[in-house]
């Protein structure tokens, strides 16, 4: 049997990699293929290096605090450069300073797209997940040479926390032209109750004040500039908004521009059952998700597709949509320190479960 293992990482826990070494070790025997995944959070700029090659490069770049970080992308062969926001305004990076989205900046995402256009970068795709930040964006505008200006007409580079204090916006004279694809799994607009403050912000630290007042800054951005109400505007704490108004990109599903820039179809053309997952699935999965986008290609392929995830909360949804079984590693909840400790044995323990279901099919 010919098995396409091609999860997401399982966030906080094991890389998507990791994850396709202990799923193969259950299947030992069979013709195994892995095909480590990203949706674009962490793991993407290694998941697009795996499967199409490339360069790894390094620059050194503000934190979203800004310190000084090394930041990592990829420039591969036709010009294509792909970086993560996480690598340089990653909630991991901030979270031993402490969380503070109204004081976090993307100003070294424009930084490291500085550096890939220096290195010959023609286009770019940009992974938005993991976000420490709430500030549209404008970090990343100033350090491409936008001017935010204040009331007292003193330049300045916004955060999440001093977006209001925009009395108006100056473009950069030489603009950084490259064309833009950011990777966005999510659908939620700029602001409002479903908008980047209100539905990410607490994870990054903000309470309940804290979200009216970066909500307030991000709706102020968004009487300057225009598209604030496109899906996934509010991706990133607002960077969504900032790729489409400061840079003229676009928006993208982040598995489809993995998926449609590989081999995958040619591999999933000879596998006999597909194997995904990522570490939570829930009805959320099939909002973009890598474990969805690659349900959709085995389907249209004609090829069963199986999930095995760190949680599962209700697969009802997800049945429906067509996996033919879904393999949680634990079903009980535990602190994210209790599942680093076992979840290479919770992980083996599903495969293991998966592969005996299957070998009797």
């Amino acid at each position: 049997m010919n098995i396409l293992i091609a999860p997401d990482s399982f966030k906080g826990t094991l890389t998507a990699k990791e994850v396709c070494e202990i799923v193969a070790q259950a299947f030992a025997g069979h013709n195994t293929q892995a095909f480590p995944l990203a949706d674009g959070g962490e793991g993407m700029v290694a998941a697009w290096h795996a499967a199409c090659g490339g360069e790894l490069c390094t620059a050194t770049v503000s934190g979203p605090f800004g310190q000084a970080v090394q930041a990592h992308y990829l420039l591969m062969a036709d010009g294509t450069a792909v970086l993560e926001l996480a690598s340089c305004a990653g909630l991991e990076l901030a979270r031993p300073h402490g969380l503070n989205p109204e004081l976090a900046s993307t100003s070294g995402l424009g930084e490291l797209l500085l550096h890939a256009r220096d290195r010959g970068a023609k286009r770019v795709i940009l992974g938005l997940g993991g976000s420490a930040t709430n500030d549209g964006g404008s970090g990343m505008a100033h350090a491409l040479g936008w001017r935010f200006i204040d009331s007292r007409g003193e330049s300045f580079c916004p955060t999440g926390g001093t977006l209001r204090n925009i009395a108006r916006i100056i473009p950069p004279a030489q603009p950084f032209c490259l064309p833009m694809l950011a990777a966005c799994d999510v659908q939620n607009p700029l602001h409002g109750k479903q908008g980047a403050a209100y539905v990410y912000a607490p994870q990054k630290g903000a309470d309940e004040a804290m979200v009216r007042r970066l909500d307030d800054g991000l709706r102020h951005l968004a009487s300057i500039l225009l598209g604030a109400e496109i899906p996934g505007s509010g991706a990133a704490g607002g960077t969504g908004f900032g790729v489409l108004a400061f840079l003229g990109g676009k928006l993208k599903p982040g598995i489809d521009l993995l998926l449609d820039s590989s081999n995958f179809s040619q591999q999933l053309a000879q596998a006999d059952l597909v194997i995904t997952g990522e570490g939570r699935m829930d009805a959320q999965t099939l909002h973009g998700k890598a474990p969805f986008g690659v349900l959709k290609r085995a389907q249209a392929a004609g090829v069963p597709c199986v999930a095995i995830c760190g949680q599962l909360h209700d697969d009802t949804a997800l049945l429906a949509a067509g996996f033919a079984a879904i393999y949680p590693c634990v079903t009980q909840d535990k602190t994210l320190h209790e599942l680093q400790l076992s979840c290479r044995a919770n992980l083996r323990r599903a495969a293991h479960t998966l592969q005996i279901d299957w070998r009797t099919k």
